[in-house]
Formats: structure tokens, sequence, C-alpha cells
């Protein structure tokens, strides 16, 4: 199926199944380069976990971050819409995982759960794919109900400015002339993932209610200089990575990340 077929889909499960029947997001995370997000990820995770913390990761994916955090010993909850995906973590847990995994969208189970009932949320999946703006931020807002008084919720967005560069230097030369944006204002169509520029995720999530405390850039520039940096010896890969680390704060350095990370509270 091509990437325009999907538009005919009206359901936006279904959509998002027939969608990762094209993307293939466990070979996503393979390599030196696609592992720097995740890298990144958990490092902010960890810095706020404590024992005994529940964890609830929406869009779980493939299980990267659940089976991770559940092998560190924390209770985790995944919920995933994808069947494939449900079924991938299902066959890499193992019994002394106390995870629970949940086939369901984000906001539908956000909605069943009890308020202040988990410590850490990973919203790593949810605003990429959910179509209507209104249940994007109905999506935050169920995420901070659900957040405990003193846990910390973990946004995700890909960053609409840097997707124009890869899509023209990696993937389209052609891309920058008549690629699928709006030629004056550079916003990206958001089809088949949704789009936002820093500042925009920034005031999406202010509206939405969370107190923002950390901005990231999760990847940097690591789809763009993949190649090049899949084949960085072990020792300088891990000098690229802590100044990879040394840079993803940085507010000038935002812009250039094809991911952003927003760490919020209530």
């Amino acid at each position: 199926m091509e990437i325009r077929e999907l538009q005919k889909i009206s359901d936006e499960l279904e959509r998002l199944s027939a969608l990762y029947e094209i993307f293939d997001e466990s070979a996503r995370l393979e390599s030196k380069a696609a592992n720097i997000e995740f890298i990144t990820s958990v490092k902010y995770i960890e810095a706020a976990l404590q024992p005994g913390m529940r964890i609830l990761d929406l869009g779980a994916g493939t299980g990267r971050y659940s089976l991770y955090l559940a092998q560190q010993g924390y209770e985790v909850t995944a919920v995933e819409p994808v069947e494939k995906h449900v079924q991938a973590i299902e066959k890499a847990r193992t019994d002394s995982m106390n995870l629970t995994v949940v086939k369901g969208d984000a906001l539908g189970i956000l909605r069943s759960l009890a308020s202040e009932s988990f410590d850490i949320i990973l919203c790593f999946g949810p605003l990429y794919h959910i179509e209507k703006s209104a249940e994007r931020a109905a999506c935050v807002r169920e995420t901070r109900r659900v957040c405990s008084k003193h846990g910390r919720m973990y946004f995700a967005f890909i960053n609409n400015d840097m997707v124009i560069t890869t899509e023209t230097m990696l993937y389209n030369p052609a891309f920058i002339e008549t690629g699928r944006y709006n030629k004056d204002t550079f916003k990206v169509e958001d089809f088949p993932f949704v789009f936002y520029t820093v500042s925009g995720a920034r005031e999406f999530l202010e509206q939405a209610g969370v107190t923002i405390e950390k901005e990231v850039a999760s990847d940097g520039m690591s789809e763009l200089l993949g190649e090049k940096i899949n084949q960085l010896s072990e020792d300088t890969y891990r000098q690229w990575v802590k100044y990879h680390l040394y840079l993803c704060e940085k507010p000038e350095f935002l812009g250039s990340s094809n991911h952003l990370l927003f760490i919020a509270k209530k």
C-alpha cells in the first residue's frame, strides 16, 4: 500500500495499523543513530524514577520503553492500538516482568483509568497520530488527570521544520519544490503523521494545562546524519552521544531535531 492510499481509510485505528505495515517500527529503532532517541529519553525518564513508581506507556509501539522499564523492576502498563505491535511486546516479555499490555487507543484507555493512578506517563506516539486537534488536547488533559500529584509526563512530537530538511536531503530532492507543505508558511501537511514546530508544541501543551519543565531535542540530527553516525566506532559513538546530550537542552538546538521531548508536571 502507498502512503497516499491511507487517506482512503476513514477508521483511524485501521489507518494506523496500515501505516505500520509500511513503516517497520522495530527496525527503525535498531541503528546507532536511531538509538540516540532512546538513550536520551531514558536518561530523562530515569532522572524522575523512584522505587515503586507505576509507569504508563501510551502508544508503546513494539515495547522498547515498556520492556526496558519493566526489566528494571517497575510496574508498567503498555497501551498500544496496533495488533502486531501488541504481539511483539507479548513475545518479548519475560515472566519476571510486572508488565500489563492493553490493546487500545490512548485516549480511550486514558478515560477508563482512575485519576492520579500513574507516576510516570510516556506519551511517545499518540500525538503523532491522533487526527483531530481537539482529541490531541483531550489526550494531554487526560494524561494530566491520570498523572499523580508529584509525577511526570513525557510528550513526544515530530518537528515540522526538520521534516522538510530530512525529506529533501535524504529521501526526495524534489520535496522542497513539490512536497506536501505550504510553500509560504512551511507548515507540513499533517499526514500520515502530525507535525508541530517547537513553539507550536510548547503552546499546545500549555493550553492543554500542563506545566513544562524541560524541552529536549531527543534525537537531534540523528536521522539526517544517520549513515555517518552508524559508521562510527564504538568509542567515537559514545563520545558523539555524550556530545548530543550536552546539546539536547540548548534552546538554539531544538529546531534542528527531528523529534522533540517535552517533560511536564501538573
